[in-house]
């Protein structure tokens, strides 16, 4: 049995190309908040290091709790996005 492992494109651009069809882009998006993952996205970061700054409260964002879930207001990552604090 042989396997074909001839892609014409590497593990990271497909992980890229499947996040594209997950995350609409910031500019669309029209929700106060959105979740940990598409945060992570729209800010380039693991979900878990968000995670981590929302349990230790030392980052530039903080998350609001609804349910025991964190979610990220989408105003404040476009503000940090466009080189504010």
């Amino acid at each position: 049995m042989q396997i074909d492992t001839n892609h014409n494109f590497t593990p990271s651009e497909a992980l890229a190309s499947h996040n594209q069809l997950i995350f609409p882009p910031l500019e669309s998006v029209t929700r106060p908040t959105v979740p940990t993952d598409a945060a992570a996205f729209y800010l380039n970061r693991r979900p878990q290091t968000l995670r981590a700054l929302a349990c230790l409260e030392n980052g530039a964002l903080r998350p609001v709790r609804i349910n025991g879930r964190l979610a990220w207001n989408v105003s404040e990552i476009r503000n940090l996005l466009s080189g504010g604090e």
